[in-house]
């Protein structure tokens, strides 16, 4: 079987169950869009997902994301960056990322606004939130009672338009509890920002149960791409 043949069959088999899982919840399958996480697979592959219909993907190793969107360029993709994201790299992503998922602190919003205004554009944003439970520490994402501000911060400066939340089930916890979690936090959240209706939440193993509270976009990576190979 080719590569894109191989790519094909995925993608169907994970359009189907988003298709399923919305059809669950009472959700039509065109309300929930998927970002497909390309990170250590070639641009190559990118451009047969592009020929596929594939017309989000997401990166979040800096280098490799850049390098590849440059490559990609003639796609017209919309490139979503989700990973960790350093202060000092916050500009140069900027400059390349139609949306940056992974905003958890005001120290970032400056230094994306500097990069897209040398890029001459404006930079969609999601904040990044916590699902770690009450009494633990935020690990991954801002603690929930700092999105206010947060948000505010995004939301005054004009070089970034705040669209909306993105949120990673912890591992050592049943994903239906914390994207349960997370409902109650965009309910909050919406109250104070309701245009910013975007919810990121979903990966490859709990994509179902994000869709179930509402997911707008889930991110898969090896449900279509295979298992990562190895970076030496």
């Amino acid at each position: 079987m080719s590569r894109a043949d191989e790519l094909r069959a995925s993608l169907a088999a994970v359009r189907e169950r988003i298709a399923r899982a919305a059809a669950d919840a009472g959700r039509s399958a065109d309300d929930v869009a998927l970002v497909v996480v390309t990170k250590f697979f070639p641009a190559s592959d990118v451009r047969l997902l592009a020929g596929l219909g594939v017309t989000d993907v997401g990166e979040n190793r800096h280098q490799e994301a850049e390098a590849k969107a440059a490559d990609c360029a003639d796609l017209g993709l919309r490139w979503h960056f989700i990973g960790g994201l350093q202060s000092n790299k916050a500009a140069a992503v900027a400059r390349y990322a139609d949306v940056v998922e992974s905003v958890d602190r005001a120290a970032l919003v400056p230094r994306l606004a500097r990069g897209a205004a040398d890029a001459g554009r404006v930079v969609d944003v999601l904040l990044q939130v916590s699902l770690d439970p009450p009494g633990r520490d935020h690990r991954f994402g801002a603690d929930p009672a700092t999105l206010p501000a947060l948000a505010d911060e995004v939301a005054r400066t004009p070089e970034l338009r705040l669209r909306g939340l993105m949120a990673v089930a912890p591992l050592d916890d049943d994903p239906a509890l914390a994207f349960s979690r997370l409902a109650g936090i965009r309910a909050d959240f919406l109250s104070r920002h309701p245009d910013a209706t975007v919810l990121s939440a979903g990966m490859s193993g709990d994509l179902e149960a994000a869709i179930t509270v509402g997911a707008t976009h889930v991110r898969v990576g090896s449900a279509v791409l295979g298992s990562r190979p190895e970076v030496k």
